[in-house]
């Protein structure tokens, strides 16, 4: 069948390139295609923020109507731009495979603070129109001015560059298949699970007429099944939560096989009122596609405040404060143990090491802090928390566990080695990675500090108490009783042991070891 394609696209650069990059793969099947720019309403439309439009249409119905009248045959959409009620007659015949589904935060050089959360300085202005992005920005930064920024992504680009602002927040796919040079800038990669971006964010859609047979069968070879479930998945919580609705939503979806080969739909939510209200964020996993929607649904609907006791320090850029705060809760922590520099120097001379694995922040500080003189080495980290803490000395971790069971990410890293592992941390540590290891002339312990039972006057108390540490649950329960109506919360399995050990059954682990899985353990008590 000899037929040429019209694919209808808006005129952007960023909306040209996707259509494009549709048109090149229906050319590997010997489709003539050609473009055809339409204006949309949100394109002319400038004075509403994106959320406000994303899901809305504002995007798409003109290359729908398009579409319906055969003005068109195909419409690229990106998928996040799309209402998530069908429109009658059309259908999405194919999902592209996602790109980057973060977003970035890109700084200028001259308002990068090493020393702050993600590494912007105090009272940055930061330009997004998003309210999901705000929402999410001020969780993690109280004290940013957060200015409206409109126009396409170079445009954006180019504010930022002139001084308008200190930072902008844009998703990684549109700057990746731009292909962008943001040399100049510090580029902060948001982690989706922690920044979460909005539902589809990534994807491309090819929006057709369901009556079209050929094209659909054609568009098969396009369509990547991964990333169609997930995007699906994603839009389908959206729209029980009101479809293109002005909230702030965000929602991610990831497929992960567990140790039986078992697919597991993981799934992170983070969801406001409005703009400048800090969201509530939820973590689900199930091997249900339903069941993962029903539990994120109701336990969104089902969060309450309370008091939270946390065993650490509030800081002065506290996501876990903000969000809960934010929403209600009252939050108290303090550490109930004090920290000790212990000096190592002497203990890594003429001694060739191919890794130094961190398993705390602590570790991390105490071990550069004493200006350790290390060949090339590579390093690794137990959690996102601890790989961004090395990030301040200038060390990337090459290998992160994420897993919240140490034993798994032990034996991941261990599998990986062959040379000398330094392992700096505290004395007394349960060793818990580097019992992992077979053979165990490939470890050394290199203790950088210890714990000191810090003298409390009186233990808080709390509706939900969340444990930090072994050392924490030790100085606890050492002054006072659990009352039975209390929740509590266990960061790590060596946290939940030793509570188990003290004789008290804890309700939960926390997802991840970062501000955001405290958090999303406290919402979803």
């Amino acid at each position: 069948m000899n037929r040429k394609i019209k694919i209808g696209t808006r005129g952007s650069d960023l909306a040209l390139c996707q259509a494009n990059s549709i048109k090149d793969k229906l050319k590997e099947l010997k489709i003539t295609c050609e473009l055809k720019i339409i204006k949309t309403q949100g394109d002319e439309i400038q004075d509403i923020g994106f959320d406000k439009m994303e899901g809305k249409g504002f995007f798409t119905k003109e290359l729908e109507k398009a579409l319906l009248s055969k003005e068109i045959d195909l419409a690229v959409h990106s998928m996040k731009d799309m209402e998530t009620t069908a429109t009658r007659k059309l259908k999405i015949a194919a999902v592209t495979a996602r790109e980057e589904p973060n977003d970035l935060l890109i700084i200028n050089t001259n308002a990068v603070d090493k020393g702050r959360r993600l590494l912007l300085k105090d009272k940055a202005i930061v330009g997004t129109s998003s309210a999901r992005r705000k929402s999410q920005i001020l969780a993690f930064r109280n004290d940013v001015v957060v200015n409206d920024l409109r126009g396409n992504v170079p445009t954006r680009i180019e504010k930022l560059e002139s001084g308008d602002y200190d930072a902008i927040i844009i998703a990684a796919a549109g700057v990746n298949r731009l292909e962008l040079d943001l040399t100049g800038f510090h580029v902060e990669n948001l982690d989706p699970t922690e920044f979460v971006p909005a539902p589809a964010q990534g994807a491309l859609a090819c929006q057709i007429r369901k009556d079209d047979k050929w094209l659909d069968e054609k568009l098969a070879v396009v369509n990547h099944a991964g990333t169609e479930l997930e995007c699906n998945l994603e839009r389908t919580i959206l729209n029980k939560f009101g479809g293109g609705c002005q909230m702030p939503i965000g929602v991610y979806c990831r497929q992960e096989e567990d140790e039986d080969e078992q697919i597991i739909y993981k799934v992170w939510t983070a969801i406001s009122k409005k703009a400048k209200v800090p969201p509530v964020v939820i973590f689900q996993e199930s091997k249900s596609q339903e069941k993962v929607v029903e539990a994120i649904v109701e336990r969104h609907k089902s969060v309450r405040s309370a008091s939270v006791y946390i065993t650490r320090d509030l800081r002065k850029d506290d996501f876990f404060k903000n969000v809960l705060e934010g929403n209600g809760y009252k939050v108290k922590g303090t550490s109930l143990i004090d920290i000790r520099r212990l000096d190592y120097k002497d203990q890594i001379k003429d001694k060739k090491h191919e890794w130094v694995f961190f398993s705390s922040k602590q570790a991390v500080v105490h071990f550069f802090e004493q200006d350790p003189e290390l060949g090339p080495v590579k390093y690794a980290a137990l959690g996102k928390a601890t790989a961004g803490e090395m990030r301040k000395y200038g060390a990337r971790a090459d290998f992160v566990g994420y897993s919240t069971d140490t034993k798994l990410t032990g034996r991941q890293f261990a599998s990986s080695v062959t040379g000398l592992v330094l392992f700096p941390q505290a004395r007394g540590s349960m060793r818990v990675i580097q019992r992992q290891f077979g053979n165990q002339d490939h470890v050394q312990d290199l203790v950088v500090y210890e714990t000191l039972k810090k003298d409390v006057p009186k233990m808080p108390e709390a509706d939900i108490i969340l444990f930090t540490s072994p050392s924490n649950v030790i100085v606890y329960c050492n002054s006072k009783k659990l009352a039975l109506n209390q929740r509590v919360i266990a960061m790590g399995n060596a946290t939940g042991n030793e509570l188990l050990r003290q004789g008290v059954e804890y309700y939960t682990l926390v997802n991840s070891f970062d501000d955001s899985g405290l958090a999303q353990a406290v919402f979803g008590m």
